[in-house]
């Protein structure tokens, strides 16, 4: 059997009329290979071409949670510097 059938699914890829995968599909198609990998009953040459699918869609995952974290961020700050009341406020006591 090839790494295609061996990890239960078709590669994620985008092309350029598609919208990217959405961050829980490459994390579905990540964890899919990891448990194909771990199964050990795969040829070596598609256990690494498996591999080196799961490395990109690590990476890829690693970047957009670190999109998502500055956004969370960012967000966070906006929420914050909101909600500073004014000096005279008189329902704060300071």
């Amino acid at each position: 059997m090839d790494a295609m059938s061996q990890a239960d699914s078709a590669p994620l890829s985008s092309s350029e009329g598609e919208a990217a995968p959405s961050f829980d599909a490459r994390l579905a198609r990540l964890e899919k290979i990891v448990s194909a990998l771990e199964k050990g009953d795969m040829e070596l040459e598609s256990a690494i071409e498996c591999y080196k699918e799961g490395v990109v869609l690590l990476r890829a995952c690693r970047g957009l949670l670190e999109g998502f974290r500055a956004q969370v961020e960012e967000l966070t700050r906006e929420a914050e510097g909101g909600s500073v009341p004014y000096g005279d406020d008189p329902d704060v006591r300071g």
